[in-house]
């Protein structure tokens, strides 16, 4: 997890129930990728390959503050 999260204007988050938010999504993002990552990698995908493709899906995201 990151020490800080950044705001968008770069200052940290502090408010603690956004941390407390944040450290959630984080810790279920994190279970949720581990857990598909090692599906994948025990029914044969390749490592870096499958380690490319969860970045790649992440790299995908679309902000909220994209315009529609």
């Amino acid at each position: 997890m990151p020490a800080t999260w950044p705001g968008a204007d770069g200052t940290p988050v502090s408010c603690r129930e956004k941390l407390k938010t944040l450290a959630e999504n984080h810790a279920e993002a994190r279970q949720v990728l581990q857990d598909a990552f090692e599906d994948a990698v025990l029914m044969g995908v390749d490592e870096a390959a499958m380690r490319r493709i969860l970045a790649e899906l992440v790299a995908e995201l679309v902000s909220p503050k994209r315009a529609a």
